[in-house]
C-alpha cells in the first residue's frame, strides 16, 4: 500500500524536501503528508473524540530505565545527559492558570544543584556565538519566583543559534502557551536531538545539537490529541505547521518513548495521528500576558527592605511587590533570608509616578520592552 501511494507523488516534490513535511495530493484527492525519509500519513486525520481521559499522575514523564535518575524541580522534571552536558529531555504540565506570568525573568543563569556531576557554565557559552537556549521556557515558569529561578539552571540550557532561539523556537513556545489556555492543560516534553560526533563548545564540551524536538499532549476531553515538532537549529521563515510531525516520528528520531503511562490503545492512536486542523496556529499573546498580571496603575511596593522599612519602589505587578521583593509574597516572614537583588548603582531606586518603557538596549540591539517607574527611565537590568 505504501509503495503504491508513493508512486503517485512527484519525484520533484520528494527531492525538494529538506526536513519538514510537505503536503501532496494523491490521485483520489486526499491530502497526504510526505516526509524526507519516505514515510507518509494522511493529513488531518479524524479528531480523537472517542478517547476517554483517565486520571494519570506525572503523565508528562517519558519512559526511563531503572538506572536513569530523573531530576525533579518545582515546575519541570529532566533527565540529564552527562556526556552532552545538557538534558535529554525536560517535561512538565502547563495549565491555563500557570500561563499567568506573575514574575519577570531573573536572567540569573546558575548551575543546577541537583546535578551532582556538575553542569555547563557561563564560561562554556561566553564568546561561543550560541544562546543559552531554554528547554523549559522561562515564560512557562513565571507563575512563581521559585519556578522562574529554576528555569535558569544550566541543566535547562542547550546551545542554540540566536536566529533559532529568538525566532521560530520562541514562536513555538508562545504557541504552546496559547494551546495551554485554549485546552486548559497541556503536557510538554522538549529536548535536543543528541547523537555522537556533534560539535561542542567550552571546556565542558557542551554538545551543539543539529535539531530540537517538542511534543505536546492535550489530554482534556473531548478533543484529546497530540502533536510533535522537529526543528533544525537554525533560523527559519517557514510556518510552524511545516515542522509538525506525529509523536511517533519524534520517537523514531530520538529513541524516547513519550507518554508511556497512557493506555496502550490510546497511546498508539494519539501518537500515530497528526491532525493539523485540530490545533489553532495563531499565537494570541494572551490578555493574561499583556494585561492581567499588570495593575491599572503603579503602586508602592508592599515589600520590606533589609532595614525593616517599606520599599519605596513603584510596581505594576498585580501582586503588589516589585521585582526585588517578589519572594516576600505570601511569606510569613517579610524580611526573609533571601538576598535582595541590588541595582547596578547600589543606590536606592528612585521612582516616578508613571511607568514608561525602558530606554535601555538589549544585547541583540533592540530596545528593552520592560516597563519601569525609575526616574532615570531604565529598568533594573539597564
Amino acid at each position: 500500500m505504501k509503495k503504491i501511494i508513493l508512486t503517485l507523488f512527484s519525484l520533484i516534490a520528494i527531492q525538494a524536501l529538506t526536513f519538514g513535511q510537505q503536503e501532496v495530493k494523491s490521485n483520489d484527492g486526499k491530502t497526504v503528508l510526505l516526509y524526507g525519509d519516505g514515510t507518509w500519513l494522511y493529513s488531518d486525520s479524524i479528531p480523537l473524540y472517542n478517547i476517554k481521559a483517565t486520571n494519570i499522575t506525572k503523565l508528562e514523564l517519558p519512559k526511563t530505565n531503572s538506572k536513569d535518575k530523573i531530576i525533579t524541580h518545582t515546575g519541570y522534571s529532566l533527565l540529564y545527559n552527562e556526556t552532552h552536558e545538557q538534558a535529554n529531555w525536560v517535561a512538565y504540565e502547563l495549565t491555563k492558570e500557570e500561563t499567568n506570568k506573575l514574575f519577570e525573568r531573573t536572567d540569573k543563569f546558575i548551575s543546577d544543584p541537583k546535578v551532582k556531576t556538575g553542569t555547563a557554565s557561563e564560561n562554556d557559552y561566553e564568546g561561543s556565538g550560541y544562546d543559552r537556549g531554554h528547554l523549559a521556557p522561562a515564560s512557562d515558569m513565571g507563575w512563581s519566583a521559585n519556578t522562574m529561578a529554576e528555569s535558569f539552571y544550566y541543566s535547562n540550557m542547550s546551545p542554540q543559534t540566536p536566529s533559532f532561539n529568538r525566532g521560530i523556537w520562541k514562536n513555538l513556545e508562545e504557541l504552546v502557551r496559547t494551546w495551554a489556555i485554549e485546552n486548559n492543560t497541556v503536557y510538554v516534553v522538549t529536548g535536543p536531538v543528541l547523537t555522537n560526533g556533534l560539535q561542542t563548545i567550552g571546556q565542558n564540551k557542551v554538545t551543539i545539537p543539529n535539531y530540537y524536538y517538542k511534543v505536546i499532549l492535550d489530554y482534556t476531553e473531548p478533543n484529546i490529541k497530540g502533536i510533535g515538532f522537529i526543528l533544525p537549529n537554525t533560523g527559519s521563515k517557514e510556518q510552524l505547521q511545516y515542522y509538525a510531525v506525529s509523536i511517533d516520528s519524534v520517537e523514531k528520531m530520538t529513541g524516547i518513548d513519550f507518554f508511556p503511562l497512557l493506555q496502550d490503545d490510546q497511546e498508539d492512536l494519539i501518537e500515530k495521528t497528526l491532525c493539523i486542523k485540530c490545533w489553532s496556529w495563531k499565537n494570541i499573546k494572551t490578555a493574561i500576558e499583556k494585561n492581567e498580571n499588570k495593575a491599572a496603575e503603579s503602586v508602592q511596593c508592599n515589600g520590606v527592605t533589609k532595614a525593616g522599612e517599606k520599599c519605596k519602589n513603584k510596581t505594576l505587578n498585580i501582586s503588589g511587590y516589585c521585582y526585588q521583593h517578589e519572594t516576600q509574597i505570601n511569606s510569613d516572614n517579610p524580611k526573609g533570608n533571601t538576598e535582595e537583588i541590588k541595582n547596578h548603582s547600589n543606590e536606592p531606586t528612585k521612582s516616578s509616578s508613571t511607568s514608561v518603557q525602558c530606554s535601555g538596549t538589549t544585547k541583540s540591539g533592540s530596545r528593552c520592552k520592560r516597563m519601569t517607574t525609575s526616574s532615570n527611565g531604565r529598568c533594573y537590568q539597564h
